[in-house]
């Protein structure tokens, strides 16, 4: 019962998005499903000695670092909770210390090699074919603008506005912000506007009245560097117990507010079925561009906002004016992307200085 009241609290009260929820869910049941087999069955008897046991348990099965780290923030945000809620008397999470998750610095692909990307999208587009016209379009705005692939299919037509060139989206946390993209994003959004959405829009409404949609349950939920889940369009639960035995959810794809509110015919980008375009399209849309280029790391979308933060570091950007782009609540979290450019400016020391 606590624990659906936290997850309540932490969906309604704090507005968390709905893969930070689902985490939270996922190491809560696993939580209880511990302490259950130790006899701790009431929240009152939960003490931080269990709580390690609980992490050294994960540790001694292998789970990685950024897991058991993932697992401790969670604990610690459901125990502070329920003290300041009055479901126990003192914090017990309060002491509580993690392993830090390791270090991985994110994928960024080479101004050439996003050249290249692009000239090939743009030769397809020229065709005019409805879905070369929108992947176009996708991959310009997700560099131009570096928003995540959860703001990128949430935004509706009304959103962009092509003679400012920006566009408003919906963050983290339902923060919204405005966001420029350049004169190559607009003429890619322009062409798909006019020519590509129309024909994919009649082609999908021609072949069987309706929209199907694109937006299904997404990813696998494992967690990524800081624990947060992948992708942000997927299940908020599977249905499993969870604390009294209430399931945390249904399973059904929520995604994010924005997607769930507006019709398929407001969506900026729609799939091959007539629907809004879903966290999986811009995956596999993405994923066809990177999955043959050199370089480890995940082919996804943020590829592109890891890249275009990069790139605008280099360029001599504001680290600020960067995290103000990225809607970064902390300056630490844009931070990253300086070691990135330090990294590969080593890199090129080392291969180009004679003395390196």
């Amino acid at each position: 019962m606590a624990v659906d009241a936290f997850l309540a609290h932490a969906r309604h009260g704090r507005g968390l998005s709905e893969q930070t929820v689902r985490a939270y869910a996922n190491d809560l049941e696993q939580l209880v499903a511990f302490a259950t087999a130790r006899g701790v069955d009431r929240l009152s008897d939960l003490g931080l000695e269990l709580l390690r046991d609980w992490l050294w348990d994960a540790d001694h099965r292998g789970l990685a670092r950024s897991t058991i780290a993932r697992r401790s923030s969670s604990v610690r945000a459901f125990t502070r909770w329920a003290s300041e809620s009055g479901w126990i008397a003192s914090d017990p999470g309060v002491r509580l210390r993690a392993p830090k998750g390791a270090s991985h610095l994110p994928r960024v692909v080479s101004s050439d090699q996003v050249r290249t990307m692009l000239d090939g999208l743009a030769a397809r587009a020229a065709t005019d074919d409805p879905g070369a016209l929108r992947d176009l379009a996708v991959v310009e705005l997700l560099y131009a603008a570096g928003i995540r692939v959860s703001e990128l299919v949430g935004i509706d037509v009304r959103d962009l506005d092509r003679g400012r060139l920006t566009v408003r989206v919906l963050g983290k946390g339902g923060k919204e912000r405005v966001v420029p993209f350049g004169v190559p994003a607009r003429d890619a959004l322009e062409a798909w506007l006019d020519r590509g959405r129309p024909a994919l829009l009649a082609s999908a409404q021609a072949g069987d009245g309706r929209a199907a949609g694109d937006g299904r349950a997404v990813g696998d939920g494992r967690a990524v560097g800081d624990g947060r889940a992948v992708g942000d369009g997927r299940a908020v639960g599977d249905g499993r117990a969870v604390g009294d035995g209430r399931a945390v959810g249904d399973g059904r794809a929520v995604g994010d507010a924005a997607r769930n509110a507006a019709p398929a015919a407001d969506a900026l980008f729609i799939g091959d079925r007539g629907g809004r375009l879903g966290v999986r399209g811009a995956y596999r849309i993405v994923a066809r561009l990177l999955q043959d280029l050199p370089g480890e790391g995940p082919s996804g979308p943020h590829t592109f906002r890891h890249t275009a933060a990069t790139h605008l570091l280099d360029g001599g950007a504001d680290l600020r004016a960067v995290q103000e782009l990225l809607g970064h609540a902390s300056l630490g979290t844009t931070q990253i992307y300086t070691h990135v450019s330090s990294a590969r400016l080593r890199e090129v020391y080392r291969t180009a200085h004679p003395r390196a």
